[in-house]
Parts: structure tokens; sequence; C-alpha cells
């Protein structure tokens, strides 16, 4: 007969169990159970199961049952009883080999949990949760161990030796954003689930059920301290049909072309796009052709895209392999079978109605399907009230491809990648988290609507011109939280009281500033304002875009809400318990530093050498452990709830008894200096100290637990039947006081479309104050937007270089652009360093800021809608698609081409470099041509090849504009950037290599060759 030792937790509900006789694969015998001689108030049970069916016997302790809390306490003298175990749930089809099955696996409990689970998500990192610890077994400890500077230890089993690392649960985000953010893992966290007695039975005895919780990937971080609350946390669905993607094979290998051989080559495969933040509940869907794919993504920006299984077919890379090279995060899971409008209606807390669900296509569906069956499973089954999704359209926004994207730097820097320097950086001025994200969203997708542009602008207009109201509005947001990600951690059962406290203090001054607002709409300050704008705006107009922001507030729910909120928080109490919390994990981290180096199990705790084990009071593993403490405050106020108040009005009274009860003991034995207290090691006791100590020896039913040379210790029946009292109150009231916060998260659950809807408005309040407050710092002027296809700008100023020149105390030299009806082309020709790459970006970024609903860095502008913008402005080689650089040029020359319409902006840089003089001109000549009869789009396009000037002299609508150096009697020289008409034939690229610092021996040899040459030395700068 093998025994086996299990622990079992306290809450199981052990009275008068007995086990069924004669049924097969059911236990036959009894269970004993073992009971201490102290009332200690945390223990554990332990079970000795006998696989053979014979008496096995489980030892319980004495007195009341309590929660388990995970603390590890000595055993006291163990005395019988037997209980009979018939209450517990069976399953009467068991086979007689069934239940043993978990008991004879050699790997102790834990190790076996987590082998099981690493099983079932076999791509996942696992971390599972030992009591407070997190801990990474087998291979996964072995290879992620060194990689988190972990400490990998060799737990012995019966099959040898296992790997295992850890770490104290605290730190779990500090991990957690390694392994995600930094390394692109999923993570799966197994957490402890007390076993109820059956369960216990069925497993073998284990104590805790280790289930994951929750799979945690880039795309599906919800609130983890370590996420950018500047920046959205995209999870990315694609799906394309696989019949709609050709393969044809070629010399040069397999090329995947977007159209069916039996169709026409203009009818492009289509990808149905969603994307979706849990961070803050936005959802978008969106159709693009396979072609464009690539600007989508840029333009999205996903941490995680998800891909049909199918593509992960060697034959699909030229399509996957771009995703990769790009460094996005790619997961790969198959389609759901069945795919319908009406599944999506679950997971949402607004309804899709039928008007709006009719417009998404199959291709979106089947992607928001499969999106939402992967967050479901990464979420475990989790409750979900997600936004209604909103379609993209791509006719009511600019296009910016992909590498209009990285030349223009809009979120991000070429240098090193970060928004320092970008058109983001120089243009933010908002106050909020939110606020910032709708920033960043509005400059990568500026719109197409002159109603919504000119009603942003009136906006911007009005709060230019009262800096009083702007103000105002940004002293109240700045006190506001992020209240879409507050909403959405309850969306997804996850938020706390804390959460509860920031959302109601949001609402409030949500609610102070909308009557700020309609104060500032009713007063004559507002009738001051002038609106000499040339666009037909009007002071009404100017009014009714702030009025109608006001209009969209919903404020009567979540007023109600706040106040409940408010009446049912006790915010003291809650900053009493962030105390204690932060006391507890001063004791754990100290706890730590022993734990970790003896293999991270607080199980094996006791097995260290004393030298090195924690002192009893560092035991407390979990915050739980203070339950029982008279000190942990209460988070609700008594009032809270009827029930609430009757217990505390309970525990009023049973706290008065113990005063009652302490003073007449302090009397009867003339012990000033005994108290009535508790303790988490010791449970109630009396106390006392000095010369009282041994003044209660006459004392009926005392029993020393605590003896040192000043002090004393024991237990007193009378004190230990009321200390058991106001435990169990205390223990309901926290029960319900759970059911209150419950019931408080529900509420923000149903005002949930209201609270986004009021933080949208929130969010546009911020970037309208913004571009604001940018516009009277810098002097920006309102742009004028229309129909037309021409860019008519004075004085205009690159928005990012002008002011790193500001903060240098160097002034910006600003130019003219027409380009449009008259010149749909201008080529632009001067040295090198004089500017011509700076002219070129700032009209493209002057257009955006203009449709994003931004003042621009101009005198005056007056700007024709743009649909698309292209931009040809410097490549490098792309070794991991073997392409060189020219090759790259001229893939992007190839997509302007193809793409550019007669709405669309196009700036083209030294187009035909990195080939001979000869093929770069006649490509260049090519571009222009294309894009003068082709295209007829507005394009501004620099070259070092003057030749061009020359053979373009037919092209009525194409001007030709320059740059120049400024040379002095001395031989110095300076560059004027003030663009001039006409063609500068000299590059001076010399002047260039001298400033650069080539040795002067070099220089002249360059000069000497130039000269026998007899040609310009631009014919060299190819």
């Amino acid at each position: 007969m093998r025994r086996v030792r299990h622990l079992i937790p306290e809450h199981t509900n052990l009275e008068m169990l007995s086990v069924s006789t004669g049924r097969a694969g059911c236990y036959n015998g009894l269970i004993q159970v073992s009971k201490k001689s102290c009332p200690r108030p945390k223990r554990f049970l332990h079970l000795r199961q006998h696989e053979n069916g014979q008496r096995g016997r489980l030892r319980s302790p004495r007195g009341s049952l309590q929660a388990c809390s995970g603390v590890i306490t000595t055993r006291g003298v163990k005395t019988h009883s037997v209980l009979n175990l018939d209450l517990l749930a069976r399953d009467d089809n068991a086979s007689p080999d069934q239940v043993p099955t978990e008991v004879e696996k050699a790997y102790p409990a834990v190790v076996q949990q987590a082998s099981d689970n690493m099983q079932k998500h076999p791509q996942c990192v696992l971390l599972t949760r030992v009591g407070g610890f997190y801990e990474l077994y087998f291979d996964h400890a072995d290879t992620y161990g060194p990689l988190l500077n972990l400490k990998v230890a060799q737990k012995k089993t019966k099959e040898g030796p296992v790997s295992m690392s850890g770490f104290p649960y605290y730190q779990l985000e500090r991990f957690l954003k390694i392994l995600v953010q930094d390394m692109g893992k999923h993570v799966a966290i197994a957490d402890e689930f007390p076993n109820d007695a059956a369960k216990m039975i069925k497993s073998g005895g284990n104590l805790f059920d280790r289930k994951i919780s929750r799979i945690i990937t880039p795309g599906t971080l919800i609130d983890e301290h370590f996420m950018d609350p500047f920046q959205s946390n995209y999870l990315l669905s694609v799906h394309v049909d696989a019949d709609s993607i050709h393969i044809q094979s070629t010399p040069e290998g397999l090329v995947i072309q977007s159209s069916l051989p039996d169709r026409p080559d203009t009818e492009s495969a289509i990808a149905g796009l969603a994307w979706l933040d849990l961070s803050s509940g936005d959802f978008f869907t969106q159709m693009t052709p396979v072609t464009l794919l690539s600007s989508a993504i840029a333009r999205i920006r996903p941490r995680e895209i998800l891909l049909d299984a199918f593509l992960e077919d060697p034959r699909y890379s030229k399509l996957v392999q771009p995703l990769k090279a790009e460094g996005h995060v790619l997961t790969f899971q198959e389609s759901p079978t069945i795919v319908k409008k009406s599944d999506w209606q679950k997971m949402f807390k607004e309804a899709v109605g039928s008007s709006s669900s009719t417009k998404f296509s199959q291709h979106e569906v089947a992607a928001g399907a499969s999106l939402l069956a992967y967050v479901k499973t990464q979420l475990q089954g989790s409750q979900t009230h997600l936004q209604a999704p909103v379609q993209h359209q791509l006719a009511d926004f600019m296009s910016i491809d992909r590498n209009s994207f990285r030349a223009l730097e809009i979120r991000s820097t070429q240098h090193d990648g970060t928004a320092k320097g970008s058109l983001l950086h120089a243009v933010k001025r908002t106050v909020t988290p939110d606020g910032t994200r709708l920033l960043a969203s509005r400059l990568t997708e500026p719109s197409l609507s002159l109603s919504v542009i000119n009603e942003r602008l009136d906006l911007v207009s009005l709060l230019k011109d009262h800096a009083s109201i702007r103000e105002t509005i940004t002293g109240y947001l700045r006190l506001t939280s992020d209240s879409p990600r507050l909403a959405s951690k309850f969306a997804l059962g996850r938020g706390d009281a804390d959460d509860l406290i920031s959302l109601a203090k949001t609402i409030d001054i949500t609610i102070d500033l909308a009557k700020s607002i309609k104060a500032f709409l009713g007063s004559n300050a507002v009738q001051t304002s002038s609106c000499s704008n040339g666009n037909g705006s009007t002071l009404s107009s100017w009014r009714d875009s702030l009025q109608n922001l006001l209009k969209r507030l919903s404020l009567d729910g979540p007023r109600a809400l706040a106040t409940r909120i408010k009446d049912s928080i006790d915010e003291d109490g809650l900053s009493r318990q962030h105390q204690m919390e932060d006391e507890t994990t001063e004791v754990l981290e100290a706890m730590a530093q022993d734990v970790v180096g003896a293999q991270a199990n607080e199980l094996e705790i006791k097995q260290l050498p004393k030298r090195l084990q924690p002192k009893k009071q560092q035991r407390i593993i979990s915050s739980s452990t203070l339950s029982g403490s008279s000190q942990e405050p209460f988070i609700m106020r008594p009032d809270s709830s009827d029930a609430l108040k009757e217990l505390h009005e309970h525990l009023d009274d049973l706290e008065e008894q113990q005063d009652d009860l302490q003073n007449e003991l302090r009397q009867t034995h003339v012990a000033s200096s005994l108290t009535l207290r508790w303790t988490p090691g010791l449970g109630h006791i009396a106390h006392v100290k000095g010369k009282d100590r041994d003044k209660l020896k006459a004392l009926d039913n005392r029993q020393p637990v605590s003896t040192s040379k000043s002090t004393k210790s024991f237990y007193i029946t009378a004190w230990t039947e009321l200390g058991k009292d106001m435990d169990e109150t205390r223990f309901r009231i926290r029960t319900e006081e759970q059911r209150v916060l419950s019931s408080l998260r529900q509420e923000v659950v149903q005002n949930l479309v209201k609270l986004r809807r009021n933080a949208s408005v929130l969010a546009e309040l911020d970037v309208s104050s913004g571009f604001a407050e940018l516009a009277a710092e810098k002097e920006w002027i309102r742009p004028i937007l229309n129909e037309g296809v021409s860019h008519n700008i004075s004085a205009g100023r690159h928005p990012v270089v002008e002011t790193g020149l500001s903060r240098q105390g160097r002034t910006f030299t600003s130019n003219d652009c027409t380009v449009g009806e008259d010149e749909r082309i201008w080529l632009i020709t001067g040295p090198n360093m004089a500017g011509k790459s700076t002219f070129l970006r700032q009209n493209a970024l002057i257009s955006i800021l203009a449709q994003t609903g931004s003042f621009v860095p101009a005198g005056r502008a007056e700007i024709g809608l743009v649909d698309k913008i292209f931009t040809r402005v410097g490549s490098a080689d792309n070794l991991y698609q073997d392409q060189s650089t020219f090759m790259v040029e001229m893939a992007e020359t190839a997509e302007i081409l193809k793409e550019a319409t007669p709405r669309s902006f196009v700036i083209m840089d030294e187009v035909g470099r990195g080939t001979t003089p000869e093929d770069g001109v006649a490509v260049g000549y090519a571009c222009l041509d294309h894009l003068y009869r082709i295209n007829r789009c507005r394009t501004i396009f620099a070259t070092h090849f003057h030749t061009l000037a020359d053979m373009t002299k037919g092209f009525d609508k194409l001007g030709c504009y320059c740059s120049d150096v400024s040379e002095q009697e001395d031989g110095s020289f300076s560059y004027v950037h003030r663009l001039r008409a006409g063609v500068n034939r000299q590059s001076h690229a010399l002047k260039v290599a001298r400033v650069a610092g080539m040795p002067e021996e070099a220089i002249k040899t360059a000069a000497k060759v130039l000269a026998d040459l007899k040609v310009p030395t631009t014919s060299l700068s190819t």
C-alpha cells in the first residue's frame, strides 16, 4: 500500500462527511482529522489517501474552519476524530482507476500542473503562481530564467531534477514587460484556485488547482503599468481569402499577385482588417487592397497582427516576410468556420444596429470574428463589453503610405525611432493621455471632409482667440484620469475601488467643465471675436463648434454613478489599506532574498537551514493574511448598504464589549498593562508586561502561549470567543463590501456607453485646446481648404525644423509654394545642403496639419484637399529581401506612379541616383513625364540632373525653381535657402565635401578631375 500526503484548504466543509460504500470507482473508508491544541487563525488539513480503497484518514484542526490564505504555519499537537464523507460530490460513472490517476503521477502536484498547462499552451511562456511567487519550470526556466536574470535551481522529483526559477508575485509586471513588450512573447498566467472537497478528492487531495486565468500577448494588454499611456495598443486581424491570391512560379521564385488569372488586373484581392485596443475599447474595421496592406498597417501601428493560418505556408512568404521585416509580432490562427454578423453582438455593450452592421463586408466580418475569437481565448472566459466596431472608410481620410510615414517622420524619427523630433512631438500640446492618442490618430489619417475640417478649425479659432476659456478647459483636463482605459477595465471585469474613485472624480470634473463652457457661451466675451478668415466661417459657426461638443455629453447617468461611488467608498480607509499593503510589500521584499535562492517555493521554506529561514513574522505572503486584524481598515462606508450599517453597529457593540472585558480584567487583577489584542501568529491573546506578568495566575481558563523576560501572552476563553465573533462579523463586513463593490462595477458597466462618449468629448477638447495653444504660441495661421487641386502657401515653414532652429537662436527661412493648376510640377535644383529636402517635406506636412484641423506655419495657406500623399525621399538597402538601394527606390517610385490621382500630392527627391548618370536621367524624365501626363497631380520634384530642366521645356505646367550659394571674396560661402525661379546648374559638391572634413589633398584631386572632364560637378554627383 502506497500512502500519499496532500494539503486541503480549511474552508472545506467537512462536517459529518462519509464515503459511499460498495460503489465502483469511489473511495471506501474514513478520513481522519488532526487537531491543533491552540486555536490558530489559519491552518491546513492533511489528507492521507490509500490507492487500494482501504480506509484513509483526514486530519483537521479544532475550531471553526476559516478561508485558506496560502500561509504556512507550524503544526501543533495532534488528536484524532473520525468524520464521514458521503456528502462529497462524486462521479458515479468513474472507472476504478479514474480517481487515483492524479495521485500516481511522479511529479509533485505543482510541477505536474505546470507540465499539464505547458502542454495545453505550447506557444506560451508559463508563469505559475505558487503562494507568494510566480515560477517557471522545465525548459522555460532554462531558457527564460537567465534572460530575466533569475537564478535557475533544480527541484528534486521522482522523475529526476526539474529546472525551476521564480520571482515574488508583486514583480509580475516587471517581468511581463520584458517577456511581452520587449521580447514579443505570449505569456500564460496560471493562478491558484482553491479546490472544494469534491475536487480535492478527485485530484488526489490537491490544495489548489492552477488554471490559466489569462494569456497575455503584445496585442492584448489591458491595464499593465508598463503600457505607454500616450499610445494605442492595437491588436490587428487581417483576413484574406485563400482563393483570391494567385501564386505564380517564375525563374526568380514564387510571386504573389493580388488578382486571379481569370479576372482583370485592375480587380485586386481585398483584405479585411479589424483592429481593437482592449485597453480603451476602440474597435475599427476596414477593407483595403492587398497591395496597400503595408501602408494600412503602418497607419494603424499594431502591437500584434493576427493572420490566417494558411499564410504560414512558405508559398506566401512574399506577403508575410515584409511584415516580419518591419518587426511586427505575427500570430497565425485558423479562421472561425462560421462567421455571422450576429455573432459579434455578445461581446459588445453597445448594440451593433442593423443599419450599421449591413455596411460591414464579409471580409471585415471574417477579420472581426477572428479577432474576437482570439481575444476570448486570451481572456480565458472573462466578461467583455467592447465598443461597437466603427467602419473606417478609405474615402473619408487622406491616405499616407508607409514610406511617407517614415520619410515625413510623423510619429517617430528615422534616426532613432523615438517621438522626439517628430511632427507629433513638435505639435503636441495635449494634457491627457486620451487626447494625445487622438492627436496621433488624426495626424495619421487627416480628414477629407471639408465640413469636418472646418468644424475643427472653428473650435481651434474660438479657443485661440479666448485664452481664458482655453486655460479653464486645460486646467480641468489636467485633473482628469484616463477615462477610456478606466472604463475598459470595468468592461473587462478588472476595475477596483481606486479606479472607481478616479472615475467619480473625472465625472465631477466633466460636470464642472460643462458648466464653465456653458457659462462662457452665454457670456459677452465670445461676442468680441472676429472672423476675417476668408473661408466663410462666422462667429456663429465658431460658437456652434463648441456647443455641439457640449451637446454630446451625457451627464445624468454618470452624475448619479459618481454620487453613488463617493457615498459608498471610504477614501481614508482605502488610503490606510494602501499603506498597510506597502508595509507588507517591504516584508515580502526582505523575505524574497532568501526564498528565491531556495528554489523560490514557499512550501520549502521549512526545509531551509534555520539561519536562512525568514522570521516567523515574515512568513506573511499575502495581504489576505491580515484579514482578521482589527487594525485592517474597511474601504466601504458603513451606510453604503443597510446590511453594512447593521454589521458595523454589531461590530461597534463587540468592540465595546472588548473594552469592557479589558477594563474588567485590569481592575479585577490590578494589571494596568493588560491588553486584549490580535496577532497573525497567535490569534486573540491577552498580553501583559512588566510587573503585571504574574498577576493573572488566579484567572480561570488561562492558557499561556508566549513568554519573554518582560512580557507574557496567553489565551482567555472569554476573549477567544468574543474575538471569534468579531472575526466572523468582520468577515461578513468584507463579504458585504465585495457585494457593494460588485454592484458599483455593474453600475459602471451600465453607463459604459455614456462614459465612453464623454471621454471622446474630453479628448477632442484636449486636441483642439492644444492646437489653439500651439497657434497662439507659434503665431500659426488658419488654413483655407477647398475642393481645388492647388497649393497656394505664402511664407511656409517646416513645423519641426523651425522649432529646432529657434532653440538654437536661429531663424528659419520661409518659402512660398504655388504648385497646382498653373504649375502642376515644380522642378527644384540647387546645391547640396541648401534646403531642397526640407522644402519638399514642409509642404507635405502643412497639408497634413491643415486636413487634421490644425493651424499651419505660414503667412497664408489656401490648399485644395489632398486625397493621397506620396514621398520618395531617401532610401536604404533592404538586405533582408535582397534589394539594393536602387531597387528599393524604384519600388517606391513604381507605387507612386500606379496609385497617385489628380488630387494627390507627390514629393520626390533625387530619383534616379544609384545608377549611371545616363540611366538616372532617363528614369527621372520618365517619372516626370508620367506624373505630368498620366497622374496629373501636384508634384515637387528635386534633382541634381540639371538636364531634366532642358528636357521638360515643353511641359507648359512645369515650373523650375532653385536655391543658391552665396560666395564671398575670401572664398567663404553661405547657403541661400530662399527659392527663386530658374535652374541652378552648380551643386557645389566639393564645398560640401570640404565642410564635411574630406582631406584637402582629396579635394584638390577631385577639382582637377572635374576640370579635366569639363562637365558640371553634378554629373558626378549621382
